[in-house]
This record gives C-alpha cells, structure tokens and sequence, in this order.
C-alpha cells in the first residue's frame, strides 16, 4: 500500500514536472526572441530542472503586471494626444539634417510618430561636480516643476545639497515629483529622506516596487533605468550620471570613482522628454498630471527666443509601452552608417550578435573602431562575459581600451564626428531589450567636436589591449569567460 501511495506521487511529480516545462517551453516559443536567447532559455531549462523553469517565470518575459500594463495603455492614449499637439508647431522640427543622420530620424519619425527637433542649446558636463552645480542654479530658479527619474539616489555628500535646495523650491510653491527605481535606491527608501521629503510637498514613487508575493506575476528584474530631469517644462537634463556623489559612491568594492557625463536642454526636445516623464508617472501612480503651460503655450512662448544652434535632437525612449526594438534598430542603423570614424564608451559590453557584426563589420570596412571600457567592473558576471567578445572584435581590428581611472560609466556613440547617441542605455541585453531607457541622437558637428575631445581624453587615460597578448591568455580564463558567455543573452 505504502509502495503504491510512493509510486502515484512520484509519477504525480514526474507528470506535473514535464506538463510545466512544456507549457513554458510553449511560452518560450510564441515570445519572439533571438535565436541566442532561445537556445540559452531552453538549455537553461533543460540543464537545471525546476530551477531553469523558475528563472524563466522571473525573468523569461517583460510582464509589467496587469495593474500597471492598464495604466500604459491609458497613458500611450495620452501621449499620443500630446505628440499630436506637438506636430501643429512646424517650427520646432528640423527639414535640414547631415546626410548620415537623415535616414535615421526617419525611422525614428515612422517608429515613434514624432521626427527630430531643432533650435535646441546643449551643454555637456564631463564632471559631476559642474552637473550639480548647475542644477542647483535651475533649481534655485524654478517656478513651476521640477521632476525627475533616477535609478539610483544615493544620500550622502552632494546630493545632500540637491535635497535641501527641492525642500525650499517646495515650500516656494513649486511643484517637485520624483520617480525612483525599487531596486537601485533601496538605500534611499531604507533612509529617513523619503519622510522628509514628503513631509515637504514632494511627491515621489517607487518605481516597480518589489513585490515577493507577486513575484511569478511581474517580471522584478525589469527596471527604470532612466537618468532624467525637468525644470519649468523648457530646462532638461539627462545622460549617465545617477543622483550620487561620485567621491562617496561604491567606494568600497575597489573600481574606483565613476566617471559620467551628462547633458542640459534648453528648448523643443524638453517638450518630448516631458511627455515621457508623465508616462512614467502615470504607470507607477495613476495619476494623469496636467501640465501648467500647455505644448502649444509652451511653445508659442518659445517661438520668439527659437534660435538656429545647429543642436537637433531625436529623443529615443525605450522599454514596455514603447516601440519594441526601437533602439536596437537605431544602433543597428548607426553603426553600419559609419564611414570614418567609431568612439563607443559603455560599462556594460555584452552584446547581441547583430550588435558584435555591425560593430566588427565597421572595422573590417575600414572604419576606425575604438571601444571604451573601464578596466575593473562593479559586476562581475558583465566583467567577465565582456571579455568573450574581445577576441572577435580584436581580429576584426577593433581598438579595445581599458580605462584606468575608475568606473567608466558614460553611454555614447559618436560616429564620423557629426553624429551620436548618449543616454542611459548599455551596450547589453538588459538596457537594449528589457529596461526603460532614455537615449538622445544629436545631429551636430559643434556638440560632437566637444564629446571626441571628452572621449579622446578617455582614451589617453586608458591602456590599449594587445591583440596578440590577448591571444596568449591562460585557458583557465577562456574557460570562465565562455561559461558567463553562456548566460549573456540573458544578462
């Protein structure tokens, strides 16, 4: 009897196993993927029982979860709406674009349903000192809002300063909203800042708050990974830099200090980068906000201080509720547009195969390929996958530089010294694919003559891999690298 109880459980158990991965495999199969992507999903499944099922219901898919998957749907309608005022302003838009840039706004026109916009000043900041120092002037200045998005806050130092200066703004009457992610500023929610800011007037939401009772029904590894800021619907900052004081920051896991860029707006393109921050609120509050000055107040007010700076700007946001592959599709385009000349910087270097091609077939072609990374990483796993890919983009003839002096974690692509790409994504899975993600395409040889100096600067500070040294590495290092090569569709 006892046999027979052991054996209709077992066979319950064996039944139930096979009857749940064939339902995921389906899943896998119906969710259109990479063919790299499947092959490690269904491997990941196969080799690791339970444990390869369980990861694929974590992270298998970019489920935003119902209530917020709704609230995206509403606020797409919205900004759709908004998108729509902005096409009645002509005089925002640019006609005249560099030859390599003017296919690419197409397709970002035809993808996103809004085209690339001109008379924009743009200042670049390579410190993070200068960043916060004038974003304590706009902020001293603000009458109406100030609005930001940060994946990572980090108390401390610094960005003390900027909290004390959004209290006054505050207590002025300025309305301040601030969207932080669950995850990258846990140490900011685990401190006495959000009571005191709320306590203040400021509102803030925790993007994608981590849930572990519903953990099989919203994929938690999906973040908000965008670098934003809002100042009076005109002022905007964006780029690489999160809300930390780089002295303070991760000090303690020996990479050394991070080194970011960041970008101020003033004109048109703060109008769009408006209308993703209320996108993004939406979705974590609900809350549809109503703008003070209307798009076209807004910009009927512009209109009389609009100068030609030869600043045109496509803003480029990505993750759920936008154009699926839309920055994918803009890397893909940009690197085969280039002629002469390639300066990447990323922290993260994982990625695709379409990615790795274009990249090598630059090279190849005769186009000057310079790829700059930091020579120690805060993520071990992104450290040592990274290095799978060096060996093919080495025999290609792509130069590989390892800067020496901290964590390199500027994001930008600047091609044949007129066009580039700046924002928060990473050259991986995670920033291509899945998080929410900011990106600017700027058309302007005077900006991007300012962004090569910077990035040469990094170059200069950084040490050149030797393709045959490389070559020569022990294979107890090829070993690891392959085995984390494995995993990067799914970093």
């Amino acid at each position: 009897m006892t046999l027979t109880i052991y054996s209709i459980l077992n066979y319950t158990f064996i039944c139930s196993y096979w009857i749940l991965t064939i339902i995921i495999i389906i899943r896998v199969l119906i969710k259109r993927r990479t063919v790299s992507s499947f092959m490690a999903w269904l491997l990941t499944i196969y080799i690791v029982p339970f444990m390869g099922i369980i990861l694929y219901l974590l992270c298998g898919e970019s489920n935003l979860g119902k209530k917020r998957s709704l609230r995206s749907k509403i606020a797409q309608s919205t900004s759709i709406r908004r998108i729509q005022e902005l096409k009645n302003h002509k005089h925002i838009f640019s006609n005249k674009n560099s030859k390599i840039a003017s296919s690419l706004f197409k397709l970002c026109e035809l993808r996103q349903g809004i085209g690339a916009l001109k008379g924009n000043q743009i200042q670049l900041f390579k410190k993070i000192d200068n960043t916060l120092a004038s974003l304590i002037k706009d902020i001293d200045l603000a009458k109406h809002n100030i609005d930001m998005v940060f994946y990572i806050w980090e108390p401390g130092g610094l960005v003390d300063h900027i909290v004390t200066k959004l209290i006054i703004a505050a207590q002025r009457g300025v309305k301040c909203r601030l969207i932080l992610d669950s995850v990258g500023c846990i140490n900011f929610f685990n401190s006495s800042y959000p009571k005191i800011l709320k306590k203040a007037g400021i509102n803030i939401a925790e993007a994608l708050h981590i849930n572990l009772l519903r953990i099989f029904f919203r994929r938690m590894d999906l973040r908000q990974h965008r670098k934003m800021i809002l100042i009076d619907n005109h002022i905007a900052y964006t780029g690489s830099m999160n809300m930390v004081d780089p002295k303070l920051f991760k000090q303690n896991i020996g990479v050394g200090q991070w080194i970011d860029i960041m970008i101020r707006i003033d004109g048109p393109a703060t109008t769009v980068m408006r209308i993703i921050f209320e996108f993004d609120w939406e979705i974590e509050t609900g809350e549809h906000i109503v703008p003070v000055l209307s798009s076209s107040q807004h910009l009927m007010q512009q209109k009389t201080t609009l100068i030609s700076t030869g600043h045109t700007i496509q803003i480029i946001p990505s993750g759920p509720g936008f154009p699926e592959g839309i920055i994918h599709q803009v890397l893909i385009t940009s690197l085969y547009k280039a002629r002469k000349q390639l300066i990447i910087t990323t922290p993260y270097l994982v990625p695709s195969d379409d990615l790795l091609y274009a990249i090598c077939a630059a090279a190849q072609r005769g186009v000057k390929v310079h790829i700059i990374i930091p020579k120690n990483n805060d993520s071990v796993l992104v450290n040592w996958a990274s290095r799978a890919f060096f060996s093919e983009l080495l025999d290609a003839g792509v130069l590989i530089h390892r800067f020496q002096k901290g964590l390199l974690h500027v994001k930008s692509i600047l091609i044949d010294h007129q066009l580039s790409l700046i924002g928060t994504v990473n050259l991986d899975v995670r920033s291509i694919w899945l998080n929410f993600e900011i990106t600017l395409l700027i058309d302007s040889k005077l900006f991007n003559k300012d962004l090569e100096k910077i990035q040469l600067d990094y170059i200069a500070h950084s040490k050149l891999i030797d393709a045959q040294k490389w070559s020569k590495r022990p294979y107890w290092k090829r070993i690891i690298e392959r085995l984390f090569y494995f995993f990067s569709p799914l970093l």
